[in-house]
């Protein structure tokens, strides 16, 4: 009876804690929205690494309202003046915004564009994000041009591998092609990335539920794609990041 109780109460709490999250989310986002879309006027890379750096301040001060700490390993793997494509596991929502911010430098991920349609939002959304509609072929081509624009603009593109949310038993899903080809094409080193407990914090098979939680995010040295081809990097990578995460998972 006192486990069901425990269960119960701690179901309840999760439930309020995520209304207390989507609303402290959608404060802080108004107030660096307008700061945040000052950036637009800035061209390029400059601008690029100033809307990291609101973004960043803003996932901060969100994660601390919701009692979720965040420590960042593995920043010594960044060489000035070197560009990386970086893959990152995907396990929540949760993921999503807190990837990019902590990044250290300029950079875009891929994705959807159906966010973009979302008032207010969506107008940040764009500024951090080379959108691609999935369902069409057009739009992924455009989009694979303009991942290739972010890079030869020295920035950085993070890119989920799995391509959606890991609901699974596996730690890591199979990997597309298309983060690789683009390495191979381009001549770009990838950086693993690992996070971890965010679905601790944000299960997958729970709605409107949030915890506090301890989370980490692990930069792994860079893997050169030199003499190597698309697939070859991609299980290259992927046997790297389960590897990593396997061992490192019991230890946070």
């Amino acid at each position: 009876m006192e486990k069901n109780f425990t269960y119960y109460l701690k179901e309840i709490f999760a439930r309020i804690w995520a209304i207390w999250g989507l609303v402290t989310f959608l404060i802080t986002f108004f107030i660096i929205f307008i700061p945040s879309m000052l950036t637009y006027l800035i061209k390029g890379k400059k601008g690029q690494a100033m809307f990291i750096f609101i973004s960043k301040i803003w996932m901060r001060c969100w994660l601390f309202l919701i009692g979720c700490s965040l420590k960042v390993k593995g920043l010594e793997n960044f060489e000035k003046d070197k560009t990386y494509i970086i893959t990152f596991n995907h396990n929540t929502l949760l993921d999503v915004p807190i990837t990019c911010p902590f990044i250290p430098g300029a950079n875009k991920t891929i994705a959807k564009s159906s966010f973009a349609k979302i008032p207010l939002f969506g107008s940040f959304y764009r500024k951090g994000a080379v959108l691609v509609n999935r369902k069409s072929d057009k739009s992924r081509r455009e989009s694979y041009i303009e991942m290739k624009r972010v890079l030869a603009s020295k920035m950085y593109m993070c890119i989920y591998p799995e391509g959606t949310r890991n609901k699974g038993k596996d730690l890591l899903k199979p990997f597309y092609d298309g983060a690789f080809k683009l390495a191979t094409e381009t001549q770009t080193a990838v950086m693993p990335a690992l996070l971890f407990n965010t679905n601790k914090a944000q299960p997958n098979n729970k709605i409107l539920y949030l915890l506090p939680a301890k989370l980490e995010m692990h930069f792994l040295p860079p893997i050169s794609p030199l003499d190597i081809n698309t697939k070859e990097l991609r299980d290259t990578v992927f046997n790297v990041m389960l590897k990593y995460y396997s061992e490192n998972k019991d230890k946070i």
